[in-house]
């Protein structure tokens, strides 16, 4: 059964105009800085009004013989719901696809389950069941592909650990509360700069800063009403902040905690190992970039070896403390 929705933001005049082909009727322009969000709620809305049980769902690129992404891997695991953009940003696409095909696409993440979702696990029987260390990291790598596809590619590493915090401890109805001590402990206690970068985003509505509490909505329909509850995300936010076993100093850059965030969140029992694209992607930065924030994690004695297979695009990496090697490398080269 097809689940396939696509919007396009046609610029004109007077602020965008968002064409949907599923809906008859021409929307009203929207302003430039929250179009991105509008065209997100959009598809959000259709994709809500379209539910289908889990055995219903089919991998849309698949149908398509797999054409949104220049290599065919095979179609494999769960089908998610994953949201697509253009290169300029002007078409956005939300479908069903494969964990592999989402994988292999580029400028696509995985959108969060929702609670109205109808495979949800009741709340009473996640308050029961404690999340293990793997759903947490679960949690913290699907909302930061969401995010690598949702923020412009040009937001900040602080902005972008702000918005993984924010987006996992909000509430059903979007709003979320910061304290003080958590946003010194990030390093970014009193930096209103970040909140202006993801408030011109449309992202969030800004908070007020003479409150004891940072208080602000997200505008971004997609991250709420989450699966699981706001406990299980909030521990998720909370293991985010020292990502075992790749934690890194308080006072390091930026851009050093959410890398080692991200190798962090896809360092799991089967091994070390991601996509440089995926890792890149999920970072903000190009692969060369990235490739020079592994080498600096590498001199923070955060990692003791990383290597680049340049054939598959698979990154590696070895934690500092005692871990299995890498594999077919017995030595601790970084390339």
């Amino acid at each position: 059964m097809r689940r396939i929705w696509t919007v396009e933001l046609r610029p004109q005049p007077g602020g965008p105009l968002l064409r949907c082909p599923h809906c008859p009727a021409p929307t009203p322009s929207v302003q430039a800085s929250s179009a991105r969000s509008a065209a997100l709620a959009h598809l959000a809305r259709h994709a809500r009004a379209d539910m289908l049980p889990p055995h219903l769902r089919t991998c849309q690129c698949r149908e398509r013989g797999c054409c949104w992404h220049p290599r065919h891997r095979g179609c494999a695991g769960p089908v998610l719901l994953a949201l697509a953009r253009d290169r300029s940003g002007r078409i956005w696409r939300l479908a069903d696809a494969c964990a592999a095909c989402v994988a292999a696409t580029s400028h696509t993440a995985v959108v969060p389950d929702t609670l109205d979702s109808p495979h949800r696990v009741s709340a009473s029987v996640v308050a029961r069941r404690p999340p293990t260390d793997g759903e947490l990291r679960q949690r913290v790598r699907e909302m930061l592909t969401y995010l690598a596809s949702a923020l412009p590619c040009v937001t900040s590493p602080a902005a972008r650990l702000l918005a993984l915090q924010c987006a996992l401890r909000a509430g059903r109805h979007g709003w979320v509360r910061l304290p003080t001590g958590l946003l010194r402990s990030m390093r970014l206690n009193r930096r209103t700069e970040v909140w202006q970068e993801l408030a011109q985003d449309g992202w969030l509505e800004l908070p007020d800063p003479r409150a004891a509490f940072l208080q602000a909505r997200l505008l971004d329909d997609a991250v709420l009403d989450q699966a699981p509850g706001r406990s299980v995300r909030q521990r998720a936010a909370h293991w985010a902040l020292r990502p075992v076993p790749l934690t890194v100093a308080a006072a390091a850059h930026p851009a050093d905690r959410l890398t080692a965030l991200v190798l962090a969140a896809h360092t799991t029992t089967g091994g070390t190992t991601a996509d440089m694209s995926v890792v890149a992607r999920l970072c903000g930065r190009s692969a060369r970039q990235t490739e020079v924030l592994l080498d600096r994690l590498v001199a923070d004695r955060t990692l003791s070896a990383w290597h680049h297979r340049r054939d598959t695009d698979e990154v590696y990496w070895q934690p500092a403390h005692p871990h299995r090697a890498l594999p077919g490398r017995a030595d601790a080269c970084a390339h």
